[in-house]
């Protein structure tokens, strides 16, 4: 798993056990088990369509599941979505899903749970935002808007951040942007990262949890995983260099290695 207890070790912030989940009677998460350490980047990787989505609305309560959740020691598996949030768990969701019709000063409001919320860090982060208080959200670009979406669950304090597809659609320039965000978001809490480009995951990851028909079919360093073409083809079905130690030429943000 990617934390193993001993002498000295740093418990994870987050350990699943047996999660299992349904949608519509489909049995879309099958006793699924790993934990997320107390720092860093931990991705979660696997094909199209193998449960990883579903795995973090698991977690959050959002779609019916069995087994144990812990978060940072605690039990939070029978909690309410809105308990499992103000616990500390904070929600980037795939889509971004802002609200389109409010401005972006009112979308960052209304994710205010905090009495002191981190402002500051957020007009640190996405000085852009700043200037497009007043607009709507829904007039923005689509990596406008994922900043929105990161910086609403960065204005809290969180114990981890879940983090769903977050290059996704984007442009190569974005998609750099963002993993920038993410890299300097990490400095402060651990974020469990949906992603499927994996020169994004190589330079963000510290650990890799791989899904396949939504079991757990490996964990470890990312850079093992990444560093492995029989692994990668494996369980991601990627045949050509997906995962080199430099990026290649034309293609700064890696599009050609996502899934």
């Amino acid at each position: 798993m990617s934390t193993t207890a001993g002498p000295g070790a740093v418990e994870p912030i987050l350990k699943v056990t047996g999660l299992s989940a349904r949608i519509a009677a489909q049995q879309v998460v099958e006793d699924v088990s790993f934990t997320v350490p107390a720092t860093g980047i931990t991705a979660l990787l696997g094909r199209n369509g193998v449960g990883k989505t579903s795995t973090i609305k698991a977690i959050l309560g959002l779609i019916d599941r069995t087994g144990a959740v812990e978060l940072d020691g605690e039990r939070i598996e029978k909690e309410a979505t809105f308990r499992i949030v103000r616990s500390g768990v904070g929600y980037v969701p795939e889509d971004r899903e802002v609200f389109s019709k409010l401005t972006v000063a009112e979308n960052l409001r209304l994710a205010e749970r905090d009495a002191a919320p981190r402002r500051q860090l957020v007009e640190e982060l996405f000085p852009d935002l700043l200037a497009r208080a007043g607009q709507m959200a829904g007039t923005l670009s689509g990596g406008q808007q994922q900043m929105v979406s990161l910086a609403r669950a960065l204005l809290n304090t969180n114990k981890i951040l879940l983090v769903d597809e977050p290059t996704k659609g984007l442009a190569p320039k974005i998609v750099g942007e963002v993993a920038d965000t993410l890299a300097e978001a990490a400095r402060t809490v651990p974020i469990l990262l949906v992603e499927q480009n994996l020169h994004v995951v190589r330079q963000l990851a510290g650990d890799a949890v791989v899904l396949s028909g939504g079991r757990v079919v490996h964990t470890g360093p990312a850079l093992d995983f990444l560093d492995d073409a029989g692994l990668i083809q494996r369980h991601l079905g990627v045949s050509t260099d997906a995962a080199p130690s430099a990026e290649p030429a034309g293609d700064p943000a890696g599009k050609g290695a996502a899934l």
